[in-house]
């Protein structure tokens, strides 16, 4: 680990983690870089989401849309200044599987790009 990620990718991803599973939208957007970037998987190629504004604006919709979704981890992998995780996300009455390619700057997370199966 360089001084650049003084804290350990898989710390930061853990913490961005952790919020996400409580849904909180200040801890995930603490988590992460003010210039963020989101890429979700909406069909076809997902939707790209830059800036901490319009990130917080995705969590939003998507805690909103989907109330009793629950991110269980799969597996984790690190990669110098990346973290994949492979999920599964699940809500009453189904479930779809994924990963997440995260990157990790100054201890925060700075993009999420996400992709599901199917």
């Amino acid at each position: 680990m360089d001084a650049v990620n003084a804290v350990d990718p898989v710390d930061a991803v853990a913490r961005f983690g952790e919020a996400f599973d409580r849904q909180d939208v200040d801890a995930i957007m603490a988590a992460m870089t003010p210039d963020c970037v989101f890429e979700d998987t909406s069909p076809p190629d997902g939707t790209r989401h830059e800036g901490a504004d319009a990130v917080r604006r995705a969590w939003q919709a998507l805690f909103t849309a989907s109330p009793d979704g629950v991110f269980a981890t799969e597996e984790l992998i690190p990669a110098v200044d990346r973290v994949v995780v492979r999920w599964r996300y699940s809500w009453p009455g189904g479930h779809v599987r994924g990963v997440d390619v995260f990157t990790v700057r100054d201890g925060l997370v700075s993009e999420k790009l996400a992709y599901v199966k199917g």
